[in-house]
């Protein structure tokens, strides 16, 4: 329950400091007099959303606190999961305070906690009814909401949600599937074009690089040739060859060394340089023996690095013309791709890993068929199960409301619960088999219509409060406002709803804001609520009354601002019936 409620700097009041107590009490007060700022600040302080607007003029922040003892243990679990509530600790401290920029800090028992756990904690601890939200009552959502509350299917429910949520991913996914299966024949064409062009090429690193070489010197190998076999000739072929007359210099240099031992090097020297040039000359024949003239390419030749040569083409193609078709093959491969040889020789790779992929598919679907199929078997059976726990549990809720009516001065209505089949193409709705709608025959002899048709403002507020009595053993909210949902009643009614209000009391921590003397005398406290000055400004007050002071407030509600003996005497038997 809520038992302490602070308020500084927020809008018309400036400091206020309630202590509240449990069962039912009420705030009354002149219309305008600020009553519906206490919910506003309650709403705030449990997550709403603030602005600068909010903050009293001249004031630099607004300061919302509440105190609220918890016992519930599904609200001490979820608040022990948080970390927000230590031990045996049973007291739960609120505080929220707003900058003149609209920021906001929020804090639980002193630890700063982000905006959606505020509300999320919010309503574990307080629910709020304003003047129109009685017209919820309408919403087919939320009567399919309230029939499930009432008979505790919420736990078969959630079941059910996370089962259908279930087969609606494993029917995207196999959806998605399908079409990439439909696609898979197209794709698979392209793929397997691909590896054949590709695996047929037979391409090999560097391939490229190295016929540009072999063909740059193809084509100079004429003139390559003859140099060479210039550089020979000279060297060693032609009459006073290089190496013969080195030879004879070899012979005087040799002689002059056994003259003078000064010059025995040179002989060295000469033999240095003959061994160089033979190593030479060794080397030009080699090369010259090497150099292709461009004779036809041999079938099954292997070129340097291992690279394939022309076996696969024409044996009588010169080597020349097969590297231009090579290269040419290459060129196009890369300009079709637009890729590099070590591009397209990872594509092939990948080209291949991807046709083994889309191989599988086929196994895949079957898989994920079989899944969807099994996971429209488990929903189903939980909405069938969801489905005939609803009839039951509505029609216990329809003579549960129908011994409420009655204590509302509804004693002629009759309300029902009707269900019907979703209207979905595979049976299974979001919430199941099943679509709800609360009807009512408010006057005797007349056929039972949807709310929404023949529920006047008067009656919703009454079936509200009727449903909430009914629901109260089973609803873990330990906090209740009513924020004047007595709109359009009036009378005995409006003493009925105070009386059914003072019940629900005894499950529940309840706070109304009314213009009603008949349903303010039922409370078991009373504030009032007013506006007066104080500095040259209004402020908004509340103070608790009791005995003279109350019996003067009912006065005041029933007779307005004359107050009469009788009127007196009638706020009297009001709060003290015989």
């Amino acid at each position: 329950m809520l038992t302490e409620l602070r308020i500084s700097r927020f809008a018309l009041i400036d400091s206020l400091a309630l202590e509240l107590s449990p069962g039912f009490q009420v705030f009354t007060g002149e219309t305008g007099a600020g009553k519906s700022l206490l919910v506003d600040a309650l709403l705030l302080l449990l997550g709403g959303r603030a602005s600068g607007e909010h903050i009293r003029h001249g004031a630099r922040e607004a300061v919302l606190e509440a105190v609220f003892t918890v016992d519930h243990p599904a609200i001490l679990s979820r608040l022990q999961a948080w970390d927000l509530l230590p031990g045996d600790m049973r007291e739960l401290f609120l505080r929220r305070v707003i900058s003149g920029e609209g920021r906001s800090r929020m804090y639980v028992n002193g630890t700063l906690v982000p905006l959606h756990q505020m509300v999320e904690l919010g309503g574990y601890l307080v629910d709020i009814h304003g003047q129109h939200d009685q017209q919820s009552l309408l919403s087919p959502k939320v009567q399919l909401r309230a029939l499930d509350e009432f008979g505790g299917l919420v736990k078969l429910r959630d079941e059910y949600v996370s089962s259908h949520r279930r087969w609606r991913a494993l029917v995207r996914d196999m959806e998605d599937l399908t079409r990439r299966v439909g696609e898979r024949v197209e794709r698979e064409a392209l793929l397997r074009f691909q590896d054949a062009e590709l695996t047929g090429a037979r391409l090999t690193p560097g391939e490229d690089e190295a016929l540009i070489q072999e063909h740059r010197a193809l084509q100079n190998s004429g003139r390559l040739m003859a140099l060479a076999s210039q550089a020979c000739d000279l060297l060693y072929r032609d009459q006073g060859a290089i190496l013969a007359r080195l030879s004879e210099v070899k012979k005087l240099v040799q002689e002059v060394g056994t003259l003078d031992e000064a010059t025995r090097q040179w002989s060295e020297w000469a033999d240095s340089g003959i061994a160089q040039l033979e190593e030479l000359a060794f080397a030009i024949r080699r090369y010259t023996d090497s150099v292709n003239l461009d004779h036809p390419a041999q079938a099954g030749v292997v070129c340097e690095a291992g690279r394939p040569s022309a076996d696969d083409g024409d044996p009588g193609l010169s080597r020349l013309a097969w590297i231009d078709e090579r290269l040419a093959l290459l060129q196009g491969l890369k300009k079709k791709y637009r890729e590099s040889l070590e591009e397209l020789i990872a594509r092939r790779a990948r080209v291949q890993s991807e046709l083994e992929a889309v191989a599988t598919q086929g196994d895949d679907l079957e898989r994920l068929q079989h899944n969807v199929s099994q996971a429209y078997d488990d929903a189903r059976a939980l909405a069938q199960k969801l489905s005939w726990s609803r009839r039951a549990v509505a029609r216990e809720l329809e003579q549960c409301i129908a011994a409420e009516l009655p204590h509302l001065k509804l004693e002629h209505a009759t309300f029902g619960v009707e269900l019907t089949d979703v209207p979905h193409p595979d049976g299974l709705g979001q919430h199941g088999l099943d679509q709800v709608r609360f009807v009512l025959c408010a006057n005797a002899g007349e056929r039972a219509q949807p709310l929404a048709r023949v529920a006047s403002g008067g009656e919703l507020s009454r079936l509200m409060l009727a449903m909430k009595t009914v629901l109260a053993g089973t609803d873990q909210v330990p906090v209740l406002v009513f924020d004047e949902v007595d709109t359009g009643i009036g009378g005995n009614v409006a003493a009925a709803v105070g009386q059914r209000l003072r019940a629900l009391g005894r499950a529940h921590q309840v706070l109304c804001i009314t213009h009603l003397p008949q349903i303010a005398a039922q409370a078991g406290h009373h504030y009032l609520v007013e506006k007066v000055r104080e500095n040259m400004r209004t402020v908004i007050t509340v103070r608790p009354l009791r005995g003279e002071d109350r019996e003067q407030e009912i006065a005041r509600m029933l007779g307005g601002a004359t107050i009469t003996q009788t009127v007196k005497k009638a706020a009297g038997e009001m709060l003290n019936p015989t």
